[in-house]
């Protein structure tokens, strides 16, 4: 194969010098010889505008652009037909000489500020291709200048049809006057164009600033000049509404000859993670005429807020961006024109609300209407829509606003037709919302120091639209506003908001007394004479409740979204989870949820990060996260953003997010990023941590990478394998959507903490916080939210609990309902009472009984508890005892044992007795917790037993203690869990049967024997073989088969293999034969324990037996006659590690609970006499005496944050079973201290799978 060179020669045979020939330095080129663009010869005529100082003295620079050869290059204009040049109304020709461009389709014209007076006005330049004899026509009208306009030196200028420039036969006068058609032009213009707005950001470093000039043509350059020019850029960010794009483009360099490389010019290119999208803006022209009365004008700075249907706005915008614009516009009997891009309302404006900052020397204006230009949805014509105002906006006239709401009068249409001529249609609007004068009641609460001094203002929200923040200035019927007790009303004047369901209160915490208590407020539409009422209740104070200035207040009767109090990340995850996203088509989500939904089945992460400690290690990039599951599936980039107010990743620290993301089953790979792109963005991360709790998995990895462009290996994202991740079993969680109903009373809502406590036919759950995030939980209001439950359904009971701090203290709770996101099952707990000291039953404990399709899970008793004290020497106890009694229906949650028939409660060889009526029924008792607080003279005691009789049953359950809870005798103790006494401990099973339930699916069937092994805690089976004959068919596609197997008892079941085996003299085809096997379900028939297996899998049929699959247990249901089993005396050796780094110890007091299958420890102190526990590098041993457990699932470990040194880092806890030798290592590796890493001073610690 021969290469083909191919040779070009580009003859020029003339001078490039400035006393040679035509002056020119450069000249366009052609290959000699070949066909191609002919040299053509421009004419460049450019207009200095007729104004005021409107010449330059500065150098002149034009290119031009064409459809078929690119451009000419900048050209110098350097030699006119005038002696001096672009001077005021003058027109000046210029030649330039080039290869023919084509059509024409647009200038670039810049001056080099140069000069005494470089400012240029430019009215417009006129281009005549000297060949084909076509002159094209580019409008300016707009300063080049630094002081005046935008500022900008560079115009780009499109063409124009001769009749917007050139005058017509029948006038004399030429464009100007009156009627001049380019004042119609800027709209078009303004469409045809793309306006950039340019933010630089100068780095934070030493000199980092500059006086150089600086120029940018989408990458940066400077002209290394002033006294330090040296210059750290961090990025540039530039943004074009009309395209709905804003890009960022990371520099992170100097530009500097005495600084890095020396390079003053730097390429930049855009970090497509930094790129924003949004809806693209649109062009409108704007025209407001003030009115021909005296003092009519303004120096105020107007603003305009344009309305579409649904509520539909644009942001609230300035139209002067400079104090000389506001001097030079909204004079009296003036028209002044703006042209905006602004958001798109859609293809009906309702209303526009037109106001000023009541700034400048005088403020106030009267406003005759208002003219609004935009382009047809085609773009083939405009519709202008006039809204008559004559009113004054001004604090001494009228009604003393500065706000009015205009609507629509008219609209006037101009359309190009299909033959070129131009339709124009003029009519009325057809039902323009009314102007509707609003009352607003305000009442402020008769509590001390309810009454505020400050300013406040009120945004009032409506289905048709919003009012847009007013000032509350005059009260219609006070002349001292917001007084203790007091009811203000205010008039607003508004279009009509049609039904209102929101509003929006704030003060600006201004004059000596600003706190503000808020009862209610009532609104009346004074035209229909429709009320809406919005029960409040709260303050508006940063001393008091959550220290909030602005609050939103819904509707009385409103029951519609309220995603508007989102305000966070994990508020917005939280939305994209419920059940209202279900049946939402992802495509229509506009505005933040865009951001946070996806298609397919969403659920929940937590995520951690820590970065690491280099001096380095920190970034201000955006992180994300990414999924891969099995077969390759992924999720969409999850980003893990922080609350308002926060960013970006401190040296050392450990940030916790809460996310929601494609479910793409067991996870294999995880990729972690960052959106920076510069020098100055890397990241050293150290650890990343994944719970995927709707599995009941956390993954630990330990990265100790850089994510960076200039550290490591230069990639900012990196995919890591799960298989190198410490993996661990958090217990797998249920979705359900909980409902709760605050009551309508006064004062019914509350500040106070909420806990929750759930119990099922399956267990309970631990006792969890419910997030008030603001504004749940108040009066006559129902929240919704996601909570992640263990799999323990059916419920039985709910136990809440307030913790009875906070300004509002009680709260009346109405009813709870919750709802499985996965099966819709739903389950109510009624109370309608309250939770209260001094109100109600005077409780902060309420339990309410499970409803389940109307009929309720548990039945009421009342509870007698007989404590008898021992009769040995100090028995007697001082200190204050509680007790919570554990039954096969759950617990009876914590019970004070204070109201006793003995004056002097628990002394020695004393029975005291109490009663404890209303309580849901436990059923058969088996344990019993008892303890202390220490607390008085004498604490110690000695406690002989506890008797708790179920008055409606009529039985009497004994716990059998005989030993001393005391800090200073016995184990040292103050906690004791105690066995039923009246429960028969059986001999440990030798023999059982095993009843096996399997469900085929539709997937495939088998007409062979299948075998099973069972692989228990004890032992393992032997094999168990089915027969499947003709006679007696089993394991038929979507049918269920029972059978009953005798056994070795195995203890608790594990897992199984299972697989079905071809007789020898059967024949088996070439297609693979298989069976499906759904569900396998087994029962232990003496304890009465089950187990789940969730198989759903396809097993191959072959000859060989090796060919079978394994199952692990997918939930275990534990009969209680079981738990009595297990429930004795055991004592736990616990062994803690402190880690060797530098201030590992503690002088904290350290607890600990320890969690199994059978419940838990309580919580316990970890002390000793005379001993400095957790030191540095230390080992600890400590032993606690229990009820047995069973399988070990977590520890919490925790500390008081007391003492002078008391942040800790824990290495691990070992936690061993004394009476079986079994022991279960907690791997930690974390700081408990407030002032590391994610500052808790606890942890959840599980052992690794």
């Amino acid at each position: 194969m021969q290469e083909v060179i191919e040779e070009y020669k580009f003859e020029a045979h003339r001078w490039l010098a400035r006393g040679k020939e035509d002056n020119e330095l450069v000249v366009e080129l052609v290959p000699a010889g070949r066909p191609g663009p002919e040299a053509n010869t421009y004419e460049v005529q450019v207009i200095t505008g007729n104004v005021p100082k409107a010449g330059t003295d500065a150098n002149v620079y034009l290119t031009i652009y064409g459809e078929e050869y690119g451009d000419t290059g900048e050209r110098p204009l350097k030699k006119s037909d005038k002696s001096n040049k672009f001077e005021q109304g003058q027109t000046d020709t210029f030649t330039i000489y080039a290869i023919d461009l084509g059509a024409l389709t647009k200038i670039r014209i810049r001056h080099d500020n140069s000069g005494n007076r470089p400012g240029w006005f430019l009215d417009r330049i006129d281009i005549t291709d000297m060949n084909n004899e076509i002159t094209y026509y580019f409008p300016c009208q707009r300063w080049l200048a630094v002081e005046e306009d935008d500022g900008q030196l560079s115009r780009e200028l499109l063409p124009v049809d001769e009749s917007y420039v050139l005058p017509s036969e029948d006038e004399e006068g030429g464009g100007g006057g009156d009627n001049n058609p380019l004042d119609n032009l800027a709209l078009e213009q303004k469409d045809k164009s793309t306006t950039f707005s340019v933010t630089v950001k100068t780095g934070d470093k030493k000199n980092a600033g500059t006086d150089a000039n600086v120029f940018i043509t989408l990458f940066g350059t400077q002209d290394n000049t002033g006294k330090a020019p040296g210059w750290f850029v961090d990025w540039v960010e530039v943004d074009a509404p009309s395209l709905g794009k804003c890009m960022t483009f990371p520099c992170g360099r100097w530009l500097a000859k005495n600084e890095d490389d020396g390079a003053i010019v730097r390429d930049l290119f855009h970090a497509e993670l930094q790129t924003r999208l949004y809806t693209p803006f649109v062009p409108y022209e704007i025209i407001l005429y003030t009115s021909d009365v005296f003092a009519a004008g303004t120096d105020a700075n107007i603003f305009i807020v344009i309305y579409g249907c649904d509520a539909v706005c644009t942001q609230q915008k300035y139209l002067c961006t400079n104090k000389r614009e506001q001097k030079l516009f909204f004079e009296r009997k003036s028209a002044s024109r703006f042209i905006m891009e602004l958001e798109d309302v859609g293809e009906i404006i309702e209303k526009i609300r037109i106001g000023h900052d009541n700034t400048g020397i005088n403020p106030g204006w009267h406003c005759s209407h208002v003219d609004i230009r935009r382009l047809l949805p085609d773009k083939d014509g405009t519709e202008t829509l006039t809204f008559p105002c004559d009113r004054w906006l001004a604090k001494s006239e009228d009604d003393k606003k500065t706000i009015r709401e205009l609507v629509p009068y008219d609209i006037f249409t101009e359309k190009y037709m299909r033959d070129g001529s131009l339709r124009q249609v003029y009519k009325e609007v057809e039902e323009p919302l009314d102007i509707v004068l609003y009352s607003v009641q305000i009442f402020t609460g008769n509590v001390p120091g309810a009454g505020t001094d400050a300013k406040v203002y009120i945004t009032i929200y409506g289905d048709l639209g919003d009012t847009g923040e007013r000032y509350l200035g005059k009260s219609e019927n006070r002349t001292n506003k917001f007084e203790k007790g007091t009811a203000d009303t205010f008039i607003i004047e508004a279009a009509d908001l049609g039904v209102i369901y929101k509003i929006k209160l704030r003060h600006d915490n201004t004059k000596w007394c600003a706190d503000w208590y808020v009862e209610k407020v009532e609104i009346w539409n004074d035209t229909n004479e429709d009320e809406f009422l919005f029960l409040c209740g709260r303050w508006l104070s940063l001393k008091k409740e959550d220290g909030r200035l602005e609050r939103l207040f819904y509707e009385k009767e409103y029951t519609g979204d309220r995603s508007s109090n989102c305000s966070s990340p994990a508020d917005f995850w939280e939305i994209a989870l419920s059940s209202k996203m279900a049946d939402v088509d992802v495509a229509t989500v506009t505005g933040p949820m865009a951001a946070y939904v996806q298609e397919g089945p969403v659920i929940p992460y937590y995520v951690s990060v820590t970065t690491g400690k280099h001096k380095d290690a920190a970034t201000d990039s955006r992180a994300f996260i990414l999924l891969i599951g099995e077969d390759d599936e992924r999720s969409n980039r999850i980003w893990l953003d922080f609350p308002r107010g926060k960013k970006g990743f401190d040296c050392g620290s450990v940030e916790e997010f809460y996310v929601a993301g494609l479910d793409v089953g067991i996870i294999k790979k995880i990729e972690l990023g960052h959106d920076g792109a510069s020098p100055e963005s890397c990241w050293l991360v150290e650890e990343l941590c994944l719970a995927v709790p709707t599995q009941g998995t956390k993954y630990t990895l330990r990265c100790n990478c850089w994510l960076a462009k200039d550290r490591g290996d230069g990639v900012t994202s990196r995919v890591f394998d799960l298989l190198d991740a410490m993996v661990v079993n958090i217990g797998v969680k249920v979705l359900y959507e909980m409902t709760v109903w605050t009551g309508d009373v006064v004062g019914g809502g509350t500040d106070s903490n909420i806990f929750m406590t759930l119990y099922g036919i399956n267990g309970s759950t631990e006792e969890v916080q419910l997030d008030k995030k603001k504004a749940r939980f108040e009066r006559e209001q129902n929240d919704t939210f996601i909570m992640e439950i263990l799999d323990i359904a059916p419920f039985t009971k709910m136990r809440i609990r307030i913790d009875g701090l906070g300004s509002r203290p009680e709260w009346f709770l109405e009813r709870i309902l919750l709802k499985n996101m996965n099966t819709g099952d739903l389950t109510m707990f009624y109370y309608g009472d309250w939770l209260s000291q001094r109100k109600g039953k005077k409780t902060l404990v309420c339990e309410m009984c499970a409803v389940i399709d109307g009929e309720e899970m548990m039945e009421w008793t009342s509870y007698t508890v007989s404590v008898k004290t021992s009769d040995i020497l100090g028995a007697g106890t001082d200190a204050n005892v509680f007790i919570i009694i554990f039954g096969e229906n759950g617990d009876s949650g914590t019970l004070a044992l204070k109201q006793s028939a003995n004056w002097n409660k628990f002394e020695r060889n004393n029975t005291d007795t109490f009663n404890f009526p209303d309580m849901l029924s436990l059923g058969h008792l088996c344990k019993l917790r008892v303890w202390h607080d220490n607390k008085g003279i004498f604490p110690g005691w000695h406690l002989s037993y506890i008797d708790v009789k179920d008055n409606s049953r009529d039985e009497t359950f004994r716990f059998q203690c005989d030993c001393w809870l005391s800090r200073s005798e016995g184990d040292r103790q103050t906690l004791r869990d105690l066995a039923c006494a009246n429960n028969e401990i059986r001999d440990e099973l030798e023999e059982t049967t095993y009843e096996i339930v399997i469900e085929t699916g539709n997937g495939g069937e088998t007409r062979e024997n299948v075998w099973l092994i069972l692989e228990g805690r004890k032992n393992r089976s032997k094999e168990f073989l089915v027969e499947n004959s003709s006679r007696q068919r089993a394991f038929r596609k979507g049918t269920t088969d029972t059978f009953e197997f005798d056994s070795v008892f195995l203890g608790d079941i594990a897992s199984l293999c299972v697989g079905h085996l071809a007789r020898e003299d059967r024949f088996i085809p070439k297609r693979e034969l298989v069976w499906h096997v759904k569900t396998i379900t087994i029962t232990e028939l003496e304890y009465g324990n089950v187990y789940f297996f969730n198989c759903d899998c396809l097993i191959p049929l072959k000859r060989k037996r090796k060919y079978f699959k394994v199952f692990e247990v997918t939930k275990t249901t534990e009969s209680f006659a079981s738990k009595v089993q297990s429930l004795v005396p055991v004592k736990y050796e616990v062994i803690v590690t402190t880690g060797y780094e530098p201030g590992a110890g503690t002088d904290a007091n350290v607890f600990v609970t320890i969690f199994g299958a059978n419940g838990d420890t309580g919580k316990r102190e970890l002390k000793q006499k005379m001993r400095n526990l957790f030191e540095r590098g230390s080992t600890d041993r400590f032993f606690l005496e229990t009820l047995e457990l069973g399988e070990l699932r977590k520890v919490r470990v925790e500390h008081d944050s007391s003492g002078y040194y008391s942040g800790w880092l824990v290495d691990k806890v070992e936690v061993t079973n004394t009476s079986t030798g079994v022991a279960t290592i907690f791997n930690c590796g974390r700081w408990l201290d407030k002032k590391r890493g994610d500052g808790l001073t606890w942890r959840d610690l599980f052992p690794s799978v």
